[in-house]
């Protein structure tokens, strides 16, 4: 599970798709791997996101693909089934995360407040997900929550662009975030690959020079 997090550690930025099709993820996976970004959070937001991680996993097998969006056991179980490498979801889900744990994969519970964190720790997870961050109080809320938590690191997600990424990732507990700016599906519904792949690569640059790279 640690080669999980240390690949999305040294990423710095995982991309949140939402794919039409399993065609659309395949191509906005391709453009984000030419950017630089070798990882994708692709949710369970659409009918197509199962068959979508399988695809990317079968065409792309040097990218990390999770699956985002995870509500249930029964997503949980799709997704791995699908060849998803870890799961995200918008909350705290004992039951997901006791899931994730007896299969030997990687959860990223979404945590908002103190009692989150405390379930986290308790069920011994080193990484979760701070969701939704912008609208939670942002950067200085994150700072606050995670002063008691000094063992957990934070995936800030919600509202992060390239405007504030450097910042968040400026904070040593939040070494990678989450956004979906740089695979915005109007984008990807356009057929505009290349702007993905440029915004991508403009994430990959903010997040080496936040991290002293």
């Amino acid at each position: 599970m640690s080669d999980v997090f240390q690949i999305i550690e040294e990423t710095g930025v995982v991309p949140v798709v939402v794919a039409s099709s399993e065609d659309e993820a395949l191509r906005t996976c391709q453009a984000l791997m030419r950017g630089g970004l070798p990882v994708a959070e692709i949710t369970f937001r659409t009918e197509a996101a199962a068959a979508a991680i399988a695809r990317v996993r079968r065409e792309l097998p040097d990218m990390l693909v999770g699956a985002g969006t995870v509500l249930t056991v029964d997503a949980a179980r799709e997704a791995l089934d699908s060849g998803a490498a870890f799961l995200v979801s918008p909350g705290f889900s004992r039951a997901v995360v006791d899931f994730a744990i007896k299969n030997g994969v990687p959860a990223l519970p979404g945590c908002s407040n103190p009692t989150d964190l405390m379930a986290a720790v308790e069920e011994g997870l080193e990484w979760v997900k701070f969701f939704p961050a912008e609208p939670l109080g942002g950067l200085g809320m994150l700072k606050a929550l995670a002063a008691p938590f000094g063992t957990l690191k934070f995936v800030p997600t919600g509202g992060i662009d390239e405007t504030n990424l450097a910042a968040y990732l400026s904070f040593k507990q939040a070494p990678a975030c989450g956004g979906s700016w740089m695979v915005k599906r109007e984008l990807a519904q356009a057929g505009r690959f290349e702007e993905i792949e440029r915004l991508a690569a403009e994430a990959v640059a903010i997040a080496r020079t936040a991290k002293g790279l």
